[in-house]
């Protein structure tokens, strides 16, 4: 799923070089992607059969390799728009059935375990980058898609047979909980996390072109190889912290590093900059989605992940547009941009830190009559972030 995603944005500024794709045009592609993700990832939460299917699982993963492969089959615009349309919703579908796998089976198990293979996708970053800085000598965008479909294709052997999900038994317990209104917290985290959505796409999307502008042609993809090295280990670490420091407390600092991260290569410019900035950026992305998700999870708001996902990936719908009249003097003024909406999203989790209900108790109740009375308080297990998440 990282190389399928992600493989986008090392190859983006050949594609204007040899394919004439104009600057609004690789934002109006980057959208199309990022609509298809949305749309993939409500498909899993409106049909929860979907997470719980090898099928589907092992389609979009074929489906994501066709599309990268076929991308050098046209000089189209809208061709390319309708399949990376289909590659982003191949890609949630992807990612949604691992995550459900992961949390399945790995349940009681140590919170890093989890983190490290959600780390995969930042792996996958790393290789589209090492794929591109390989393929220098020959510079040819329609060879970078299909060297990065072969390399999906080879990954897609090493998962075909991830065990999905299991289904709900028939029997199992229903359960129902008090709990303290949260929903000014979760309101300051929704807001929060939609917005980094919205400046995460922005560099996501642009890093590397904006970075080849004013720096050495390896510079580009050596800086996405990096994003990709400080993504990997990002969400244990960040799981790890979050046994010593309040989610929000650490949500707050990742936001801030990752805004200061963004705005380097703008402000500051050459190749160290470039390279901190890529791993300020790597190393907070992948640990943001733990902690918002794992905070909203705490708070027990209703479709708590849901709601989450469906904000950010409409963050990322917006990002790219919003940013297009911008592109036309290069990328540096989309960069800024993208910093002060991701320290907006900073703003909102120090709201999110007034008050934050650490402790809550939760009351279970069991199906059986005769166990309706009784109340005990719920067992906390490794959660997403390291904390303790309430079943």
């Amino acid at each position: 799923m990282g190389v399928g995603r992600f493989a986008y944005t090392p190859i983006l500024p050949l594609m204007h070089t040899q394919a004439g794709l104009s600057a609004g045009d690789g934002a109006n592609l980057a959208t199309a992607n990022y609509v298809g993700y949305l749309v993939g990832a409500l498909a899993g939460i409106l049909l929860p059969a979907l997470v719980r299917s090898r099928a589907v699982l092992r389609g979009s993963l074929l489906v994501l390799t066709a599309t990268l492969a076929a991308m050098p089959l046209t000089h189209s615009a809208a061709a390319w728009a309708a399949l990376r349309l289909p590659a982003g919703v191949a890609s949630a579908l992807v990612f949604v059935v691992a995550a459900s796998s992961l949390l399945h089976h790995l349940r009681g198990h140590p919170a890093h375990l989890p983190g490290w293979a959600i780390g995969g996708v930042g792996a996958g970053i790393a290789l589209s980058g090492l794929l591109l800085l390989a393929l220098r000598s020959v510079e040819d965008w329609r060879v970078a898609w299909w060297a990065s479909a072969a390399l999906t294709a080879l990954l897609t052997v090493g998962s075909w047979n991830l065990r999905p999900e299991a289904a709900p038994s028939a029997n199992s317990e229903k359960t129902g909980s008090t709990a303290p209104r949260t929903y000014r917290w979760f309101s300051a985290l929704f807001v929060s996390y939609t917005l980094e959505g919205i400046g995460y796409i922005v560099a996501g999307t642009f890093l590397v072109a904006a970075i080849g502008q004013g720096s050495p042609g390896w510079v580009g993809n050596g800086a996405w190889v990096l994003v990709g090295l400080a993504a990997v280990p990002s969400p244990a670490l960040w799981a790890r912290l979050g046994r010593r420091w309040s989610r929000p407390v650490l949500l707050l600092a990742a936001l801030v590093v990752q805004a200061i991260g963004i705005a380097l290569p703008a402000l500051i410019g050459g190749t160290a900059a470039a390279l901190i900035s890529a791993v300020l950026f790597g190393g907070t992305f992948l640990g943001i989605s733990m902690l918002a998700l794992a905070a909203g999870a705490h708070l027990r708001f209703p479709r708590s992940v849901a709601l989450l996902t469906a904000g950010y990936s409409v963050g990322q719908i917006l990002g790219p547009p919003a940013v297009a009249p911008l592109l036309h003097d290069g990328y540096h003024q989309a960069l800024l941009l993208a910093a002060v909406v991701v320290l907006a999203a900073a703003a909102a989790a120090a709201v999110l830190r007034i008050g934050f209900p650490h402790h809550m108790v939760v009351v279970r109740h069991t199906v059986p009559e005769r166990q309706r009375e009784s109340t005990e308080d719920a067992r906390p297990v490794q959660g997403l972030s390291g904390g303790s998440r309430q079943l």
